[in-house]
């Protein structure tokens, strides 16, 4: 992994770099949680009462669709159910349709085999900044081919972004799990205020020919962040006998695990539609908190469960949400 140190040094480096200001809207504020999801020790005569110590609040971003997949809407707090590892929990934040802020970094793959037409990739990714992105999101630009490359840190700047979007550089190799691993740990270090959601955007055809970090560290550094994958997959020829299926699959899993969600796309002006249904499913998703049980010293992944309340709505509808988090997690 010694090409994957070098490239977080970089990275951290280049985030040390002064960033643009960024204007947040104050997040709503959550509930306390109960008392047994406190710590409190009970001072004794003459001791000074201990401080107490609050449980980590747990943030679950959720879509809900109907059978046909479109996104429903208006519902509320008391509409949904929710467990960690089989134990139910009480909700102590909700934000419907979501307003909440966004962190995105959107990486687009420089690989030759996917950047052959730079001027249509620009123009999608730049109409979908500007239908995005509000004063309280922040996006990050990356490339990938044979490394990754942070050409704009974090900002909710449009014109810097855009200016960013024309320095993209071509490569040979495609270092797609470099570029998740990084992205996912970069969005690690934003601020997780309540109700803030982290996500990756990847355009890319699947497939990763540098071979350096792979599938499982790429996915695990996801989970930690607690960033959503929306991956527009780019597939020139749908019956190419050389494309990587293997790849793509891992993509659409990824998505799947982190609650995020995948496109196909087979023409080049099918990118702006595919950027335009990213944003739906952003505007139109619940976000769920809740204060998770005190877990002691250790670093397991924690399963996490969004249901319907009503039996008669959980046939209905289809929710989608990330799986679950890790409890060291940032």
């Amino acid at each position: 992994m010694r090409v994957v140190v070098s490239a977080m040094g970089w990275l951290l480096g280049t985030a040390m770099l002064a960033q643009a200001p960024i204007v947040r809207r104050p997040p709503m504020q959550p509930v306390e949680p109960d008392a047994d999801q406190q710590q409190q020790a009970a001072p004794k005569q003459g001791q000074v009462p201990t401080i107490r110590v609050q449980s980590r609040l747990v943030n679950i971003a959720v879509s809900v669709m109907d059978k046909n997949g479109a996104p429903i809407g208006g519902l509320g707090k008391d509409d949904f159910e929710i467990s960690e590892d089989g134990k139910p929990q009480k909700i102590a934040y909700f934000e419907k349709e979501s307003s909440t802020p966004l962190s995105i970094v959107l990486a687009i793959d420089a690989s030759k085999s996917v950047l052959r037409d730079e001027r249509l990739e620009k123009s999608a990714a730049k109409h979908f900044v500007n239908a995005l992105l509000r004063d309280q999101d922040e996006l990050d630009l990356m490339d990938f081919s044979d490394s990754v490359r942070e050409i704009v840190p974090f900002t909710n700047q449009k014109k810097r972004i855009e200016s960013g979007l024309n320095e993209l550089q071509l490569g040979d190799e495609t270092a797609l799990y470099d570029a998740i691993f990084l992205a996912s740990e970069r969005l690690s270090q934003t601020k997780n205020d309540a109700g803030r959601r982290r996500i990756v955007v990847v355009i890319t055809d699947g497939e990763d020919t540098a071979k350096r970090s792979r599938y499982s560290q790429a996915l695990e550094e996801a989970q930690r962040a607690g960033a959503m994958m929306y991956a527009i997959i780019v597939v020139p020829v749908w019956e190419d006998a050389g494309r990587n299926t293997g790849g793509e699959h891992a993509l659409i899993q990824m998505a799947n695990d982190t609650g995020g969600k995948y496109f196909y796309v087979e023409d080049k002006k099918d990118l702006e539609p595919a950027f335009a249904r990213v944003s739906e499913d952003l505007r139109t998703q619940y976000v769920l908190g809740y204060y998770a049980p005190q877990h002691r010293g250790d670093d397991a992944f924690r399963s996490v469960r969004v249901a319907m309340k009503d039996p008669a709505l959980q046939g209905q509808y289809k929710l989608r949400h990330r799986s679950g988090y890790y409890s060291d997690g940032r």
